[in-house]
């Protein structure tokens, strides 16, 4: 390999065709040379592009064609025929292709054809609807690799911001009953596990944030920092993890705080997402860590309301797009290593 090159493409996912997916996944081939992205292939119904896009497609068979056409057009392998994709009207047509370009994604990634995998945004509901019985992408992927829900952890990065739910997509009123000592270890690790393979960190620096206010000021404002964190947190440093906490989630996101550590460790949804998005609304990604593939997303939706529309940001897609090369060239140069 090359320095600094990959030898395979990436894949990228189309997602629910009726969404923005196939709007920003075109604009991103648009600015492949200006971004700097490296050559990818996109997996679902190429007359899908139609309605959201007129910039040049390339029917393709198999990944390693994807170098010939790249600087031309926009190569694609198509999965199910969508009958009639309307942009920002979902159908069970359109989820139907979302599922099977996740899948064929999914096998190239594994396979060895493709350097890393990139999902577009879906619709669960609609996915759900035709058989989907994960709650998510992640979790999908995640089982297709062979791997446990709980070791496939969410990151969501941004230029100097990267976080970590140890909790997702639950109640609030579940957070306390789901954080334990076990959770909070797994998640350290993965997590820095996770920014040594995917980012080149030798040496990560966590952060974990308090599930109460103030850290729960020494108990007096709830005692899950004392009883349950600080006793896991100790563990970890054990182990030679460099980690800190938990600190109270109100200072830990100025520009000074994020400059000592790697990666922030929230309690709970809200609490991760709310800075990152405030940040980096536009161009933060999703990073999944634990898989023996490289997974990243753009953090956003499927946008149905103003899919079509020909205004969609394709920002979050192109940093999705270099982060699984980033990621991807990672891991090569660590297994050169030994590593």
């Amino acid at each position: 390999m090359s320095v600094g090159r990959l030898e395979l493409p990436l894949a990228v996912s189309v997602g629910d065709p009726a969404g923005i997916g196939p709007e920003i996944i075109g604009k991103a081939w648009e600015a492949r040379h200006a971004a700097g992205l490296a050559p990818f292939f996109a997996i679902g119904d190429i007359a899908s592009f139609v309605p959201h896009w007129n910039g040049p497609v390339v029917r393709i068979e198999d990944p390693a064609e994807t170098f010939a056409h790249f600087d031309t057009a926009l190569p694609v392998i198509q999965v199910h025929n969508c009958i009639s994709i309307v942009p920002g009207i979902p159908d069970l047509d359109g989820a139907h292709c979302a599922y099977q370009a996740l899948e064929m994604a999914i096998g190239f990634a594994r396979a060895g054809s493709a350097a890393a995998l990139v999902t577009g945004p879906v619709s669960k509901a609609q996915l759900y609807a035709v058989g989907f019985t994960h709650p998510g992408q992640t979790e999908f992927i995640a089982e297709r690799c062979g791997v446990s829900k709980n070791n496939a952890v969410m990151m969501l990065a941004g230029p100097d911001l990267r976080v970590v739910p140890m909790t997702t997509h639950i109640p609030l009123a579940s957070v306390a009953e789901q954080l334990d000592g076990r959770l909070i270890r797994q998640r350290l690790r993965a997590t820095a596990k996770g920014l040594q393979r995917n980012f080149g960190i030798a040496n990560p620096r966590l952060a974990v944030a308090g599930f109460n206010p103030h850290a729960g000021e020494s108990g007096n404002m709830g005692r899950e920092e004392l009883d349950i964190f600080e006793p896991a947190i100790e563990q970890i440093r054990g182990e030679g993890i460099d980690v800190v906490g938990p600190l109270p989630a109100d200072t830990m996101f100025h520009a000074e705080a994020r400059s000592h550590y790697d990666a922030a460790l929230c309690a709970y949804h809200d609490q991760a997402l709310i800075p990152l998005k405030t940040l980096y609304f536009h161009d933060a990604v999703n990073i999944t860590l634990g898989l023996p593939v490289v997974r990243t997303s753009p953090d956003h939706g499927t946008a149905f309301g103003i899919a079509g529309k020909n205004i969609a940001l394709p920002l979050s897609m192109i940093a999705a797009i270099k982060m699984a090369e980033s990621a991807a060239l990672h891991r090569l140069a660590a297994a050169d290593l030994g590593g």
